[in-house]
């Protein structure tokens, strides 16, 4: 693979689709974020507001903190934080700047406003729509399959914008089947870092600078403190603490942004953290470190991709599975010791279940970067999971292909099942 090649270019571009700045948890962000566009468009403050959102959204915003609303929680906390103070031109990170006036205001608005919450089953994972009026007046505003594609936006039943939703097609982005992990390894072997320094700098920066507040700060269930001080420090427990602080503070209402991957701040930094961390323990230099983190971003994105932005499928797992990979890389293993590793990992942690955003994601964070790492340990004694291990599969894309079926096709029941227990139901 050169340069110029088809690929490289593709490779490149979706780290830059891909890996770009969140405050807070992506799903209560994407409803600010769609809830200040419709203010805007409306053209004055909402007397009251209707949001339809899909089950895994609902899931997702049921109890993590929005930031900037002091520790308001949940789907109405979301939407007025969006209408009262959000900037949709900073699209997820619409709620980063926001005045301590603001953040008062915000409260007493959705006091004495009417948010109504229903659940929409449009057959899409990923589907919001928010709605608000003022009088006889309304604005609308829906967002399908990621969480900044905004695909209809109306007023008064005037239809100012919309674009078509093709089933579960994320249209406007580069087309995600042409990643496979050969062609990832190859695409990193030839890698000019220059293409990738900025990218990957910031999500060192970002993403290290929210671990390292986690491990400071109060937040959650402070389980990256709780491995530290119940563990030691050697680098293989410091590798998933710090992966694990990240989420504590970032599921809790640190105002701190991330990087993100795959629409996630969590699989963001959980594939970005550990690899940092192994890379200063071993002395590694930048284009080493470089190098394992385009590694690791591109096979979580690979992964996730045959699942779905949202799904009853943890995305840490697919996280901390690449996590392995960009470790196995500065480790200095070679194409097997990497592709043995994620097949390694996914077959031990791929039952964990999404049930939704909170303090407990830090502890599947730990775990699935203890999952990777024992992958790679694995290869390293000569030991593997083979074909007929339970999902285990022949050939990394054959794994890979059965991670992305267990989780979008055989979750899907799990996903309803999960959500009637979150509701009480």
């Amino acid at each position: 693979m050169e340069r110029g090649d088809f690929f490289y270019q593709a490779f490149t571009k979706i780290l830059q689709e891909e890996l770009v700045p969140a405050m807070g948890c992506t799903e209560p962000i994407a409803l600010a974020y769609a809830a200040a566009r419709a203010r805007d468009v409306l053209g004055t403050l909402p007397e009251r507001a209707v949001v339809q959102a899909s089950g895994s959204i609902i899931k997702n915003v049921k109890s993590v903190i929005v930031p900037n609303t002091n520790q308001l929680k949940g789907i109405p906390a979301a939407v007025c934080a969006g209408i009262i103070a959000g900037d949709a031109d900073s699209e997820l990170e619409v709620l980063a700047d926001v005045s301590s006036e603001k953040i008062g205001q915000i409260k007493t608005y959705m006091d004495t406003t009417d948010v109504q919450v229903l659940y929409l089953d449009s057959g899409l994972t990923f589907d919001l729509i928010v709605t608000v009026f003022a009088g006889s007046d309304h604005a609308k505003v829906r967002i399908s399959n990621s969480h900044t594609n905004i695909v209809l936006i109306e007023r008064n039943h005037e239809i100012l914008f919309e674009t078509p939703v093709n089933g579960e097609n994320e249209e406007g982005f580069t087309d995600r089947s042409v990643l496979s992990v050969e062609k990832i390894w190859d695409y990193i072997t030839c890698l000019d870092v220059r293409d990738v320094r900025d990218l990957l700098k910031r999500q060192i920066e970002y993403n290290t600078a929210i671990a390292e507040e986690g491990l400071r700060g109060n937040y959650g269930a402070n389980i990256g403190q709780v491995l530290l001080a119940s563990c030691g420090d050697d680098i293989k427990i410091r590798a998933k603490a710090k992966a694990a602080a990240g989420s504590d503070a970032r599921m809790n209402g640190c105002e701190l942004p991330v990087i993100i991957n795959s629409g996630s701040g969590n699989q963001g930094i959980t594939c970005c953290v550990p690899v940092v961390e192994y890379a200063r323990e071993l002395g590694a230099d930048e284009d080493t470190l470089y190098r394992a983190l385009a590694l690791s971003n591109l096979v979580s994105i690979h992964i996730k991709t045959g699942i779905g932005r949202l799904s009853a499928y943890c995305g840490a797992v697919s996280a901390g599975a690449a996590a392995g990979a960009g470790i196995a890389y500065l480790c200095g293993g070679g194409y097997p010791s990497v592709t043995h590793t994620i097949v390694n990992a996914l077959g031990i942690v791929s039952g964990i279940i999404c049930d939704g955003a909170k303090a407990s994601c830090a502890g599947k964070i730990a775990a699935a970067v203890d999952a990777g790492i024992l992958g790679y340990h694995m290869y390293q004694h000569g030991q593997q999971l083979r074909s007929g291990d339970g999902i285990v599969a022949k050939g990394i894309e054959a794994n890979i292909r059965n991670i992305g079926r267990l989780g979008k096709e055989g979750m899907r029941e799990t996903n309803k099942e999960i959500m009637h227990i979150m509701m009480g139901e």
